[in-house]
């Protein structure tokens, strides 16, 4: 590709950290998705609904979908997208989350 040619593949990246106010409301949702889908296997949908239980970074996962990000957004179509969640210590006051967000905007 040469200097004056770009891509029409844009790599958009998010971070977010959020706050589990109602773990349980939280799960419930996630099963509402799990049993919903209909395209999960029967023995998948028991896994995911153990992942659930289990861990509220799962459940939060099964609700949060990259299509439905960018669906309404006129002229893009996904064309992959990947995610995970994970719990972390969160501090909004400690200098190791004040500049973390910073870090995203390097390779602009």
């Amino acid at each position: 590709m040469t200097s004056t040619e770009t891509s029409r593949f844009v790599r958009l990246r998010v971070e977010l950290v959020v706050e589990i106010a109602d773990a349980d409301w939280l799960r419930r949702a996630a099963y509402e998705r799990i049993d919903g889908d209909d395209s999960m296997a029967a023995e998948e949908r028991g896994h995911a609904r153990r992942m659930v239980e289990s861990d509220e970074a799962e459940a939060l996962a099964y609700l949060v979908e990259p299509f439905e990000l960018v669906e309404e957004v006129p002229g893009v179509e996904l064309a992959q997208a990947s995610w995970s969640s994970e719990h972390v210590d969160y501090d909004p006051r400690s200098v190791e989350w004040s500049g973390a967000f910073a870090d995203l905007d390097e390779d602009d």
